[in-house]
C-alpha cells in the first residue's frame, strides 16, 4: 500500500471520533432542555454542568481534527 493512501486511511479513520463528539453535544443539550423543561428553578444549578461537558465533548472532537490533521500533513 502507498504511504500516501495509507495516511488518507488513517486520517479517516482518526475523523470518526468527530461522530462520536456530535452525538455527545446532542445528547448533553437534549437532557439539559429536558431537565430545565421539567423543573424550571434549576435551570441556574445545571446550566453551568451543561456548558463544561459541552466543552469537554468538543474538545474531543478538536483532538480527533488534530490528529486527522497531523496524519495529513506529517512527513
Amino acid at each position: 500500500m502507498e504511504a500516501d493512501a495509507a495516511k488518507l486511511i488513517g486520517a479517516g479513520l482518526a475523523a470518526i471520533g468527530m461522530i462520536g463528539s456530535g452525538i455527545g453535544v446532542g445528547n448533553i443539550w437534549a437532557n439539559l432542555i429536558a431537565t430545565v423543561g421539567r423543573n424550571p428553578a434549576a435551570k441556574a444549578n445545571v446550566e453551568l454542568y451543561g456548558w463544561i461537558g459541552f466543552a469537554v465533548t468538543e474538545a474531543i472532537a478538536l483532538f480527533a481534527l488534530v490528529v486527522a490533521l497531523i496524519l495529513i500533513f506529517a512527513a
